[in-house]
């Protein structure tokens, strides 16, 4: 495979194919007859480094997987996996890490691709994807990252030409992911599993090189308690920020939680409408294991196999060890709850603290479960109610509650137009509805990338109250069906 010939200011490292190679497995993408790119995301490759016009004119190749970028080692990567509970054993079935992309910053990047072809971890599959659940990864990816939410990116999609079989012929796909690294707590169990002596701290090292280099001046002997401490408080901050914005996941297989406290793997994800705990989008979920409200505790049950996998790194006797693995998982629950109360007082208005704030906030959510009310739309409609003391409001947002909240504004050092505008900076107008995501998919799936790239516009500017983004701020309009997501393999 010949590597890519215009400098396009790729800088590869590889520090991920260096270490054992019962890691990963080296392979490399399997050429498709006719590349095209579809979309590239422009703002991302700058800070990467990359140049755009570049990409734009040479980059289809690349981004199908017909040629590598200058230093590329492509590897599959290996790792397990808890699915649904149960654990198998798993790796990159249809993705392949070109590399590690370096910043002028020093910063370090993963560079993959997803639908690259088959791997040796393939199991059967034809390690391809199709163009609508790839476009699906870049868009709701673009909207988390406007909204704050540490997540993996999206920084191409290019079609192959060539069709992918499921239940109908499929138009082929390419896309390009970017993550500060592809390590997951499945890697850190398949490492554990292996048997292979040393594989574990191994790889231990390498993820604190990579995420926690600070680290590094910690004792030998402590450093499997301080790494899974660093990635509990990245995971409670992350399923606060899903939560807060309605997002839920759909498949939290602990391969697809990273150590990196980003957001993996867009499948069966999809954002609240009306707003229900018990809600479950994905297909295959018929148990309700990932429903919204369920997301922490699956967290924090896949934490715990991550301090499962490094127990044999402790020293000591195993029933000491445990416990302070424990001590530190126990930190969980407190340090989420913390996120989720700020970023409830947040999205109330609040800056100041009080006893009575989180009741204040659950029983809005009660109140919106109660009468089935849009979750983005009540938040929003809050700014209205702060800004004009005479607003009546409807619904969840009325009567007692309503009195509640204007009193406890009251006690605010701010006027009410000054809290009216922290509200809107709080909470979005924008969120990738469902709806609009589906239609845009469609019409790009029949060639028209139009209404996606509107819509793409408008979720990267989730704050903003403009007359382009308008369209997109609705509910969906009633009598619409239980909404459904697929994984897209």
């Amino acid at each position: 495979m010949q590597h890519d010939t215009p400098f396009a200011g790729w800088r590869f490292d590889n520090s991920y194919a260096r270490l054992p190679e019962e890691l990963f497995a080296r392979t490399t993408p399997t050429p498709v007859p006719h590349p095209a790119l579809v979309i590239l995301n422009e703002p991302l490759a700058a800070g990467l480094g990359l140049d755009a016009r570049v990409l734009w004119e040479t980059g289809a190749a690349l981004f199908a997987g017909n040629a590598l970028p200058p230093g590329a080692e492509p590897i599959a990567q290996a790792y397990a996996g808890h699915q649904f509970g149960h654990f198998t054993n798993l790796g990159d079935g249809r993705a392949i890490l070109l590399g590690e992309q370096l910043t002028a910053a020093g910063r370090r990047h993963d560079v993959q691709l997803k639908g690259a072809g088959r791997t040796p971890y393939s199991r059967g599959g034809d390690g391809r994807a199709a163009l609508g659940p790839m476009l699906r990864e870049f868009i709701i990816s673009e909207g988390m990252h406007a909204l704050g939410i540490p997540t993996t990116r999206s920084l191409a999609v290019a079609t192959t030409g060539a069709a992918v079989m499921r239940e109908a012929p499929l138009t082929g796909a390419v896309l390009t992911r970017i993550a500060s690294s592809h390590i997951r707590v499945g890697t850190f169990q398949y490492a554990a599993a292996c048997g292979v002596p040393g594989l574990p701290a191994a790889l231990l090292d390498h993820a604190i090189a990579r995420h926690d280099p600070d680290l590094a001046t910690v004792a030998a002997a402590d450093r499997p308690l301080a790494f899974l401490a660093a990635v509990v408080g990245r995971q409670a901050a992350l399923l606060a920020g899903w939560m807060l914005v309605g997002f839920v996941h759909g498949v939290m297989n602990t391969d697809n939680m990273a150590v990196s406290g980003e957001t993996i793997d867009y499948g069966p994800c999809a954002f609240l409408d009306a707003y229900d705990p018990a809600t479950v989008f994905s297909s295959i979920d018929r148990q309700g294991r990932y429903a919204y409200a369920n997301q922490p505790a699956i967290a924090h049950w896949n934490l715990a196999r991550l301090a499962e996998s490094l127990l044999p790194l402790l020293p000591g006797p195993e029933e000491a060890a445990v416990e302070r693995l424990r001590a530190v998982l126990e930190t969980f629950p407190t340090r989420y709850g913390q996120h989720l109360r700020a970023g409830g007082r947040s999205k109330l208005g609040l800056t100041t603290e009080e006893p009575g704030d989180d009741a204040l906030f659950t029983a809005l959510l009660d109140r919106m479960h109660a009468v089935r009310a849009d979750f983005t739309a009540t938040f929003v409609g809050l700014a209205g109610l702060a800004a004009d003391p005479a607003a009546v409001g409807s619904g969840p947002t009325s009567g007692d509650w309503l009195a509640t909240w204007r009193a406890r504004l009251a006690r605010e050092p701010a006027a009410p137009e000054a809290i009216a505008t922290r509200l809107r900076r709080a909470n979005p107008v924008v969120i990738p509805r469902n709806q609009h995501v589906e239609a845009a998919l469609a019409a790009a799936e029949e060639g028209d990338t139009a209404a996606f790239l509107r819509l793409l516009a408008a979720v990267r500017t989730p704050f903003d109250e403009t007359p382009a983004n308008e369209p997109y701020r609705a509910s969906p309009p009633p009598g619409c069906g239980p909404y459904r997501t697929f994984c897209g393999t």
